[in-house]
């Protein structure tokens, strides 16, 4: 590890040290972590993924990802919010995922909500990237001690509250904020990783629903 936060890469790069150098977290943080999305399907399994993830790995749930779209009809919440006691069934007698009733009844209840939060917004990007932190709480330098002192953020508070207002669950400030750094709406890649510069680029250049 070249400093605090950092690991180098057996291509000799150097990258975020959470994903260390585990092949598919790599490939994860390199290809999707931090990338500005404002695709409703992938926001809602997202945020529902980070709910799952609770008390788990990320790297438990990102391995048994494609089994989850497989159970949720690839998070078409248009789908999914006509899931009933069969589906629930379904679910938890699946191996490949996680087999928490609670979650699972979570999803389909979340999947109701966004349809209600894209009839009131048009989409839920739109929603979501009118979360965007403001530059007031950026540090200055993102650095590992920055990010591991600041798990949530004022931004990420606000909107967990405002989503538990609209009778979503599973949605802390902690998930949510691990959702908004996921979906790019933060770039938390520390200085040093090779990612950091050109999610920095993308950025930029996205524009907000």
């Amino acid at each position: 590890m070249t400093a605090r936060g950092i690991i180098t890469g057996t291509d000799g790069r150097d990258r975020c040290a959470w994903h260390a150098n585990l092949e598919d977290y790599q490939r994860y943080h390199d290809e999707e972590w931090g990338r500005p999305m404002a695709d409703d399907i992938r926001l809602f399994e997202k945020i529902c993924l980070e709910g799952f993830q609770s008390g788990l790995s990320w790297l438990t749930i990102l391995r048994k990802r494609e089994a989850f779209r497989a159970a949720f009809a690839g998070f078409d919440f248009d789908v999914v919010a006509d899931f009933g006691e069969p589906e629930i069934a379904r679910c938890l007698a699946d191996a490949g995922i996680v087999r928490h009733r609670g979650k699972i009844v979570s999803t389909i209840n979340n999947a109701k909500r966004a349809q209600e939060l894209k009839a009131e917004f048009g989409s839920l990007a739109r929603y979501f990237w009118s979360h965007e932190p403001g530059g007031n709480e950026r540090p200055k330098t993102v650095t590992f001690e920055a990010i591991a002192a600041n798990p949530t953020t004022p931004t990420s508070t606000l909107l967990s509250k405002d989503l538990k207002k609209r009778g979503w669950t599973f949605v802390g400030p902690t998930t949510v904020y691990a959702f908004m750094q996921a979906m790019g709406l933060v770039n938390d890649h520390i200085e040093g990783c090779i990612c950091r510069d050109g999610i920095e680029t993308m950025r930029q250049a996205f524009v907000r629903p």
